[in-house]
């Protein structure tokens, strides 16, 4: 285990929660997303308190360490992202079934993506972890057809300016969330490559990117959409 970079993961996201929330919008139709990219880091924080004090770390016979406050941290932050990703694309226009519908959806494939990849780090038999492994992507790849397919659409149709905004928030989250797969291929969890600590200071990074740095970048790309969208005669709060 690296405490050094669980304790840096913990100081970072716990500064960063309140960053986000103290410079994001507080009023609608802002404001839920300001609340959800702020709990993210939160929850993150949480999780790299407890791998700091090695609690729910598995260490298997190889050698190898399963974290298993990373997956509980994923399988609550990255449904968060979606949601705030999906309430964009439908910008608080949709029907409650149809958008309940969406939400349902993205984050039962999400939590499965997670799980799976717990699964598959667990396993020891070589055929059953990748089994698993080509499982959770496949998983992965049903996000991606939603928030690229039918989302995208829905985004686009609720004007240039917001589906601008939405293009540029997927594209950053799906080259973020690429790298987490390629990571466990190549790290003690798959085909052990590169060493432990290696891959906890190489999902630190990641997790940064994908959680603070996209806070701050979806927000501003918010703005500038909910600006022009406003401008143009759409919403007004």
């Amino acid at each position: 285990m690296d405490q050094t970079a669980f304790m840096i993961g913990f100081t970072v996201m716990s500064l960063a929660s309140l960053a986000i929330y103290a410079k994001g919008g507080k009023s609608p139709p802002s404001r839920h997303h300001t609340l959800l990219h702020a709990a993210v880091p939160f929850m993150a924080a949480s999780a790299y308190l407890a791998m700091a004090f090695g609690i729910g770390t598995l260490v298997k016979v190889d050698g190898s360490a399963t974290y298993f406050a990373r997956y509980i941290d994923w399988s609550v932050t990255t449904p968060i992202l979606l949601s705030s990703l999906v309430l964009l694309a439908f910008h608080e226009r949709g029907k409650t079934g149809e958008v309940g519908g969406y939400l349902t959806s993205i984050i039962v494939l999400d939590v499965l993506m997670i799980a799976t990849g717990l699964i598959a780090s667990l396993a020891e038999v070589p055929l059953v972890k990748w089994v698993w492994y080509l499982w959770s992507c496949a998983a992965f790849a049903g996000v991606l057809y939603l928030l690229w397919g039918p989302l995208r659409t829905m985004a686009a149709e609720r004007g240039g300016a917001l589906g601008d905004a939405y293009g540029k928030n997927v594209t950053f989250l799906t080259v973020v969330w690429f790298l987490y797969p390629i990571v466990f291929l190549v790290g003690p969890e798959g085909l052990k490559i590169i060493s432990d600590p290696a891959s906890v200071w190489a999902i630190l990074v990641m997790d940064i990117v994908a959680k603070v740095a996209y806070a701050f970048y979806a927000a501003s790309n918010l703005d500038k959409a909910l600006h022009q969208h406003g401008s143009d005669g759409g919403y007004r709060a």
